[in-house]
């Protein structure tokens, strides 16, 4: 079953990706979602670069207790704020072969709500 999953959202995510890409100007913002944690990158696909990163295992966000939701939400804020103190107003958002719904959303909004726009 496991192994049927994985091999869905590669193909979602692989056809996705090949329409997205990642600019200076404009990074591509890439979620991963593991079972505890949660990731988000802007990545600048040109120069192959991370621009800003951010996560639920920061230290910042370390050691609270939370819904798996909430972190997302702390997350999709903590990343706003690293993109805009870097410069960065737009992205270009990658669910990265998950669904739009529950924590990659709700870490969409946050950023969002952050003064993100996609």
């Amino acid at each position: 079953m496991k192994n049927k999953k994985v091999f869905r959202r590669n193909r979602i995510k692989m056809r996705v990706r090949k329409t997205i890409k990642g600019t200076a100007e404009r990074p591509r913002m890439s979620v991963f979602r593991s079972n505890k944690q949660i990731y988000v990158q802007l990545i600048d696909d040109l120069a192959q670069k991370t621009l800003v990163s951010a996560s639920s295992a920061d230290k910042s966000l370390e050691g609270q207790k939370m819904t798996k939701i909430e972190q997302a939400n702390k997350v999709g804020k903590l990343a706003a704020e690293r993109a805009l103190a870097a410069g960065i107003t737009t992205v270009v958002f990658d669910r990265n072969g998950y669904l739009y719904h529950g924590r990659v959303k709700a870490l969409a909004d946050a950023a969002r709500e952050g003064g993100l726009k996609f």
